[in-house]
């Protein structure tokens, strides 16, 4: 059937395995490589944080007791086991605790399946340098995002989770770079990987699923490059199939000009933000409209009488549904939940996200004062603004505080510096490493181009330190 419907974007997936293969490291700019290099350390910080979490030690213990050919570490754990499964793992430990990076226009956290999946090869070929690491990292996940931009929202409000779907995208091309691919087999992983990527929104009420999505997108991925090197073939056309391509299938109303336009030139991997803030970023334009107003008009908790956000469709579906203590998971994807917490204690941090705090009676009544509507404005300002939140808190005396955030602090638009996202990565890996250990790790992630293998950087993040 899918020869009788006109494709989406002709040769789309060929040019994108083109640009993953052939690209020479060289001809990619230095500010990208040098954004890169800040994820790469941020994607290290939040993967060894996720690996002390409960349902990452759940997928390793699986992992460990299968056993697998030693060749690649699983981190803060001192096991090793085959490529594919340490990715599984590690990818997991990525997207464990919503400190993941993000993009906003195609909706994936990129350092938790990048980072991962070079590591792991890295570690296995010690002939990669921190060049080709470096390489592979911007350009899979140039290619990953590009196919999300062109999925648009409309994949998520489907109900499928850009992680896991676009996201086998991003650890395909990077593999297939480091396995050092030519593009035709580029472009058969790519049509492999396209077959594999799976994720449901609805894990984002309550279970521990949805931080496998990156688990088995960056698996996926992975194993459809080693199956492109021996020939293995997948669907040349993947993206752009009129019938059963994945935009076609995934999105339906697709944008196929944001595959392919300004490839090159204009780097989306660059574009890539930070989180500062262990949660849905979707939410953070509200907290921070919230913590501006608590600050800056030197109110508390216990003076507000009504919080009303309003913000876009996407954000709304996504989370401002009905809050309840369901577990980590739903309490990190709630704005309820977060607003409240934030009222309450002036700012919002990973205890906030421990399993004896999410069913707080106080946070709990505090919900019921909160209000989040859909903001018609803000929702025909387009997919830029999909993070864009006007708040309005009004105090028991009767004062009234007005705030409206169109970009978060950590997006490109209101950028973080290099120093903050160097204090995340500290906070996230002080309980597991020693301050000699982090800060060689971070001298080595912010040198990685210059790095003759994997080695060192693998050898601090491999030992175990953690239970």
């Amino acid at each position: 059937m899918s020869s009788s419907v006109k494709p989406i974007l002709a040769d789309a997936t060929r040019d994108l395995a083109r640009f993953a293969a052939d690209t020479p490291a060289e001809a990619i700019p230095g500010s990208v490589i040098d954004r890169v290099k800040l994820s790469f350390l941020d994607g290290l910080g939040v993967c060894l944080h996720g690996s002390t979490l409960p349902w990452t030690r759940h997928v390793r213990d699986m992992v460990v007791e299968e056993g697998g050919n030693p060749r690649a570490s699983i981190w803060n754990s001192g096991h090793r086991t085959g490529v594919a499964n340490a990715v599984l793992v590690n990818s997991t430990a990525g997207h464990a605790f919503e400190m993941d990076d993000i993009h906003k226009e195609s909706i994936l956290h990129p350092n938790s399946l990048a980072v991962p999946t070079a590591l792991a090869l890295a570690e296995a070929d010690g002939t990669l340098t921190g060049r080709d690491i470096a390489a592979a990292i911007a350009l899979g996940a140039e290619v990953g995002i590009r196919i999300g931009n062109a999925a648009t929202t409309s994949l998520f409000l489907n109900g499928f989770h850009p992680q896991g779907t676009s996201g086998a995208f991003v650890a395909a091309a990077t593999a297939g770079r480091l396995l050092k691919l030519d593009a035709g087999r580029m472009q058969q992983a790519l049509g492999i990987a396209g077959s594999l990527g799976a994720g449901l929104m609805a894990a984002q009420e309550g279970a521990m699923v949805k931080r496998l999505h990156a688990g088995r997108a960056a698996q996926a991925g992975l194993q459809a490059a080693l199956l492109a090197r021996k020939g293995f073939t997948g669907i040349a056309d993947v993206v752009e199939a009129g019938y059963g391509g994945f935009l076609s299938a995934f999105s339906r109303t697709p944008n196929p000009a944001r595959l392919l336009e300004g490839l090159g030139d204009d780097w989306e991997v660059a574009k890539v933000g930070f989180k500062m803030y262990p949660n849905v970023t979707s939410i953070h334009s509200a907290l921070d409209a919230l913590r501006a107003v608590l600050v800056e008009e030197r109110i508390a908790g216990q003076d507000i009488a009504t919080i009303a956000v309003g913000c876009g469709r996407m954000t709304f579906v996504h989370t401002a549904w009905d809050y309840r203590p369901a577990g980590v998971t739903a309490a990190q994807m709630n704005m309820f939940y977060g607003l409240a917490v934030m009222a309450l204690r002036g700012d919002v941090s990973v205890a906030d996200y421990a399993e004896d705090r999410i069913a707080d009676a106080g946070t709990l009544a505090f919900i019921a004062r909160i209000k989040i509507h859909l903001d018609e404005g803000l929702e025909q300002k387009g997919p830029a603004f999909r993070h864009a939140a006007r708040l309005a808190v009004t105090t028991r005396d009767g004062r009234r505080f007005e705030r409206e955030v169109h970009n978060r602090r950590g997006s490109p638009e209101n950028p973080v510096t290099r120093e903050d996202v160097e204090r995340k990565f500290h906070a996230n890996v002080g309980a597991l490493l020693g301050r000699g250990d982090a800060d060689r790790l971070k001298q080595l992630a912010l040198d990685l181009e210059n790095q003759p293998n994997a080695t060192a950087i693998v050898g601090l993040v491999a030992p175990a330190r953690h239970p």
